[in-house]
């Protein structure tokens, strides 16, 4: 498996994250609090793409999902080696070689180790959002039963068909955000999810699938907001994955 041009292409958002970067059990990890109250046993993993806690885009969306009554955590899950920011749209970038050396033998034990910690800390319910690459690690978490929650966008790196039919035994809900055009989760495995996880269409019990009409891969993270279909596709894929968590959380 591997990522496409797209998943390190976009645009920089502006604003000042909210948030303070703590060590969780020699973790480091980018903490959103909510300012009102809210259930101190849940926990939101945000599971970033391959920028990491370096674009400034992952750490307001983190921001945005505590201002709707969330904590959340963003994990360093790539040990302080993303992507730089610099790479964007810039064509020249080895992002095989840069994959080569983030396999899950070297980025899950980072994310074990923070919930490890949070569940010590009382934290017994988790829900988990990833986007592009945080998506494969989204699936893995659901398949070891340690979400009760599952929410991607514009998911890189799944088998399809395979981690499908495997999700569906879970039992775990699953909300994909996916758009028009994606090289990493096409029209064709779009379908599939439907035709697997939702009984041949876009919602059920335990599955929702929204679809962005004009979008592309990384329209969710890193979508340019002076394009109005892009805007619209970000802020409704985020709608979405709030009403997902607070129905499923």
């Amino acid at each position: 498996m591997s990522l496409c041009n797209k998943c390190i292409s976009g645009v920089r958002h502006e604003g000042t994250p909210e948030g303070k970067v703590e060590v969780i059990n020699g973790v480091k990890t980018y903490v959103a609090t909510p300012t009102g109250d809210y259930s101190k046993d849940k926990a939101i993993l945000f599971l970033t793409d391959v920028f990491g806690l370096e674009l400034n885009n992952n750490l307001l969306l983190a921001d945005d999902f505590a201002r709707n009554g969330f904590k959340v955590y963003a994990v360093d899950y790539l040990n302080g080696d993303p992507i730089p920011p610099d790479a964007f749209n810039s064509g020249t970038f080895d992002l095989l070689g840069w994959l080569a050396k983030h396999g899950q033998e070297v980025t899950r034990a980072s994310l074990d180790k923070v919930i490890t910690a949070l569940k010590e800390q009382g934290v017994t319910q988790f829900a988990a959002t990833g986007y592009c690459f945080g998506a494969r690690y989204t699936f893995d978490l659901a398949f070891d039963k340690v979400i009760k929650v599952a929410a991607v966008a514009h998911p890189s790196l799944l088998k399809v068909p395979e981690d499908l039919e495997k999700f569906k035994g879970t039992g775990i809900p699953l909300l994909i955000n996916s758009c028009e055009t994606d090289q990493m989760f096409p029209l064709e495995s779009q379908a599939q999810a439907d035709t697997i996880l939702g009984g041949g269409t876009q919602t059920s019990e335990l599955y929702r699938r929204e679809y962005f009409a004009g979008c592309t891969h990384g329209f969710a993270v890193r979508g340019d907001m002076s394009i109005p279909v892009i805007k619209a596709g970000k802020e409704g894929a985020f709608k979405a994955t709030v009403e997902f968590l607070w129905k499923h959380l």
